[in-house]
């Protein structure tokens, strides 16, 4: 799924941003060559999002994101900032990871979803540290798109219930 909302042009390692709307600014930047869209249209939409209530997650993530007109499919973009800046976290932590996805007004219903899916897989602990330690955007990118990391809840709790099923049995 990753790949379809994400390329290796899309993220961005390093980032010097002093805060939130800098580091907006410059992923609008990033979005608008991308989509073709104006900076400020995508700005525009981010910013008020953020006004609605805080995109961060914790954990030193947020996922900032919108619904805009003129789009016409998804797109995300990964950045990685040199420093971590202040996002009004829930656990007050800052923010060195934002993924930020826009996606077209008309088509919403598979939004939700998307964003909730976003949402789990930054919650492993082991992708933002793989992320934070990546050399490159190709590397971030492989990072994103393995597909172990898809699903390891499920596949760890499916080995642990056989591993303890097969130690009754012996």
């Amino acid at each position: 799924m990753i790949e379809n909302l994400l390329s290796e042009s899309d993220i961005a390692l390093n980032v010097i941003a002093k805060g939130k709307r800098p580091a907006l600014t410059k992923i609008s930047v990033g979005l608008a060559q991308r989509t073709g869209m104006t900076e400020r249209t995508i700005l525009s939409g981010l910013l008020s999002r953020e006004k609605i209530g805080p995109t961060a997650l914790g954990k030193g993530v947020a996922i900032p994101h919108t619904l805009l007109n003129e789009l016409s499919y998804p797109v995300a973009s990964l950045t990685r900032l040199a420093e971590p800046i202040d996002f009004d976290a829930p656990d007050a932590r800052q923010v060195d990871l934002l993924f930020v996805l826009l996606w077209p007004q008309r088509d919403t219903q598979k939004f939700l979803p998307t964003l909730a899916w976003v949402s789990r897989m930054f919650r492993r602990k082991f992708l933002r540290d793989a992320l934070r330690e990546a050399r490159s955007p190709a590397e971030a990118y492989a990072i994103m798109c393995l597909e172990p990391m898809r699903f390891p809840m499920a596949v760890h709790a499916r080995t642990s219930r056989d591993t303890r099923a097969a130690t009754s049995k012996q």
